[in-house]
């Protein structure tokens, strides 16, 4: 029981946290802190500013793809509904349905997705495990204060915000790559066999990933391990007086023995295992390929596009193909990197300045010690940092291998050209994905920029420090030299907080707008909600799902609360009614023109449908009509038609008032206008058939005023022919999809999606516009 007094109790508490802070490391501290705040960030970020998906229509793949991980599932069985619910990226294979990607990054957002119902939180997982990792490895190389200061410079890149915060592979990517580098470079530094297991299961898992990203990060690794292999193997063979090969031969021998792999020399024990580690995850995606292609070497994106993957040449995936030449991808890769170092880094000009500093600081080291980090911890009394682990040559091989990463990342870009098609147009840094999210096929450059920036962040703040003691020893106060140094600090905190702010503001400035974009354009799916509903999506850019409405993905099993299908041709778009016969219907549509850029909007609709059968269907559509109107033309056309009569019926109609009421009868016979003998025109009133299988049926009403200038009201209806009881001819029935799709349209006949009629938004149309139709069946 404790006799302090309420009011000191908080005061005792404060006091212990302050004692366990002071014996704790507080650099390590720190850099937790940073961890943490980058994956707040990104959580944050990513539920708000892509609270609706980004323009990276990839984000749905991996989304589609996490669900059915859950579902225990590597496909969709669709069946013959498989060109209905076909999603963007994934290959159709007899009704079997697969996505062209690697599972892994899918795997880890289905982790966070079944046990906390929100995928998000491996966003934030991943950033906040990058943050420390960065750190972990700075610290490797050049002390815990550099690492720190690499911590914050990665957090704080444009590049590493925008595209940690959405459901892409390449921070998750990067993870086991940093994982990797920091394993592999303790497992020399302490000839750890455990660290460079996981260094092996790491970097496999990164190959499992993304193939040709991990061997672009480990190969100036696999370069130093097979350095150090044969070295051990050439002093093998000087103490046991034989010949390369020979030492070799032995070893092998050795190795094969019982017990033998113990008596290996020590660097061919600790990197065969990462090998073997690594080679193990290989083969898991050799076995992926043949479980999902058929064949080990034939991965899943070469099945969807076989020229997509890196090569000179003719490139191609789906309509885009370019000729991808060597002087095309130079000019491309310089843009690229030209547009990390000016906006995608932290702190753009600035922070790639202070990492060609770092640079400048780790030769200088070298030069003057052999140890690239001596500048900066030599004077531990200036600095409160501890040297970093290890000798001056392992820091001098870890800054080595991180200066053999921005190189092969660089390089080995140049041969794949997805640089070039994220970028777009390279004389418009706003144009293409990579205005988004920066040129991401380089984000692991970001890892030896931070590391060699937070270098020189260090060096400067030594080189400061150095400057107050010097002023003290020359009589200058402590406190004058400590406020002196304080508002140092504080100004180039200051200066690189406003750089780092405004790199980092422009483009979530234009995600921000993207996602505005899509809220307003789900809204009536936020607004609904469903239960066994089925809703017929639009195809703007072609008949895939999630490209772009990748928000409405469909559960593993298409058996969800609700299916979405694509709008197609009728008689597949009955084949899914078919499927589904007990479902409510809905089709969604818009007004407007869906593009990429964000300042199109739309405006959209979420209409119920009914399926409407009998032996006849009357329908009457009536439409507003404004002054100065000379006279109507009512006119019927079916899409596809059929044989035995004509094409299409229309009337003229020229005593209007401020409406019009137009009667129309769908009959298994074809579509009737029984005005049009009353108007006149005895031969309008014949059917127009339709194809029985399934056809779109449009009647249209088109407004002449004297000018001639039209307006034109236009709904297209969806109808077949079925067989009700006993087959035969008296026992044709009509179906149609209910209501039509209605549009308005000035001075043509037919305009899309531009003109669709929004009945629920008046302020849409002109107010004399008036568009109702209603129908009744009978037998």
């Amino acid at each position: 029981m404790s006799f302090l007094p309420p009011s000191a109790r908080p005061r005792r508490l404060a006091a212990r946290l302050r004692e366990r802070l002071d014996r704790a490391d507080r650099v390590s501290v720190a850099a937790a802190l940073v961890a943490v705040a980058a994956g707040v960030a990104t959580f944050a970020i990513a539920a708000t500013v892509f609270s609706h998906h980004s323009a990276n229509h990839d984000e749905g793949v991996y989304l589609t793809q996490a669900a059915l991980l859950l579902g225990g599932q590597l496909e969709f069985h669709a069946g013959p509904l498989a060109d209905a619910v076909h999603p963007w990226f994934f290959i159709e294979d007899g009704g079997r349905l697969y996505p062209k990607y690697n599972p892994v990054p899918a795997a880890m957002f289905a982790v966070t997705m079944g046990a906390f119902g929100e995928p998000r939180v491996t966003l934030a997982a991943v950033a906040a495990g990058n943050a420390a990792l960065v750190y972990l490895l700075g610290s490797l190389t050049f002390g815990r204060r550099a690492g720190l200061a690499a911590a914050v410079l990665f957090a704080a890149s444009p590049m590493a915000v925008a595209t940690s915060a959405v459901f892409l592979p390449y921070a998750p990517t990067t993870l086991f790559n940093l994982t990797f580098a920091v394993a592999y470079l303790r497992s020399v530094r302490d000839r750890s066999l455990r660290a460079a297991g996981v260094a092996g299961v790491a970097i496999g898992l990164a190959f499992f990933a993304r193939p040709y990203t991990a061997v672009l990060f480990a190969a100036p690794f696999i370069c130093h391990a097979l350095w150090r292999v044969g070295s051990a193997v050439r002093r093998f063979g000087a103490e046991t007086g034989r010949s390369t090969p020979r030492a070799l031969a032995s070893l092998g021998r050795r190795a094969l023995s019982v017990g033998g792999v113990r008596g290996l020399p020590d660097p061919i024990r600790r990197h065969g295992l990462t090998a073997l580690f690594g080679t193990l995850f290989v083969g898991v995606t050799l076995a992926y390929n043949v479980r999902m292609t058929g064949s080990p070497l034939t991965f899943p994106y070469q099945v969807f596009a076989p020229m997509d993957g890196p090569g000179f040449g003719e490139r191609r995936i789906l309509g885009h193909s370019v000729d991808y030449t060597l002087g095309l991808a130079l000019e491309s890769n310089r843009y690229a990197l030209q547009e990390i170092a000016t906006r995608w880094f932290v702190a753009g000009p600035l922070g790639t300045a202070m990492a060609l500093v770092g640079v400048a600081v780790a030769l200088w080291g070298w030069r003057a010690s052999g140890d690239p980090s001596g500048p900066v911890v030599a004077d531990r009394t200036l600095t409160g940092d501890r040297a970093p682990a290890g000798s001056p040559a392992f820091r001098r091989t870890a800054a080595l291998l991180l200066v053999g990463v921005a190189v092969s990342v660089a390089v080995g870009n140049v041969y794949f050209w997805g640089t070039h098609n994220a970028l777009a147009d390279l004389s418009d840094p706003t144009d293409g994905l990579a205005s988004l999210f920066g040129p991401f096929y380089h984000f692991d450059l970001l890892v030896p920029l931070s590391a060699f920036g937070g270098l020189a962040v260090a060096a400067v703040a030594r080189a400061l420090s150095a400057a107050r003691e010097r002023a003290v020893a020359r009589g200058v106060s402590p406190a004058v030299a400590g406020a002196a140094l304080a508002v140092v600090v504080a100004l180039a905190v200051a200066g690189g907080g406003v750089a780092a702010v405004d790199a980092a503001a422009d483009p979530i400035e234009r995600n921000a707008a993207v996602d505005e974009k899509h809220e307003a354009a789900y809204a009536p799916f936020d607004e609904t909600t469903f239960e066994d509903g089925l809703v017929f999506l639009p195809t703007p850019y072609g008949e895939w799902q999630n490209h772009p409405f990748q928000y409405l993905r469909n559960e593993p099993g298409l058996d969800g609360d609700v299916v979405y299908a694509l709008d197609r041709d009728p008689v597949e778009n009955f084949a899914v009614l078919d499927a589904y016969p007990d479902r409510t219907l809905y089709r969604y549509g818009y007004q407007g023109v869906w593009t990429a850029s964000p300042e199109t909007r739309v405006t959209p609709k979420l209409e119920a449908l009914d399926r409407r059968s009998g032996a006849r269907i009357d329908a009457e559509t009536t439409v507003g009509v404004p002054d100065r109107v000379a006279r109507a033309q009512v006119r019927v056309d079916p899409r596809r038609g059929a044989a035995g009569g004509p094409d299409h019926v229309s009337y003229a109609v020229s005593d209007l008032g401020d409406s019009l009421a137009v009667d129309w009868t769908v009959t298994p016979e074809g579509v009737r206008l029984p005005d049009a003998a009353a108007a006149g025109d005895a031969d309008a009133a014949e059917p127009v058939p339709f194809d029985p299988e399934g056809d779109v049926v449009a009647v249209t009403v088109t407004l002449v005023d004297p000018a001639g200038s039209t307006f034109t009201y236009r709904q297209e209806v969806t109808v077949r022919v079925t067989e009700g009881g006993e087959v035969g001819a008296d026992d044709e029935r009509v179906e149609a999809v209910w209501p039509p799709e209605r549009s308005t349209c000035r001075l043509v006949s037919e305009c899309g999606t531009r003109g669709t009629y929004l009945p629920d938004e008046p302020d849409a149309h002109p107010e004399w516009v008036a568009f109702e139709t209603d129908a009744e069946t009978s037998d």
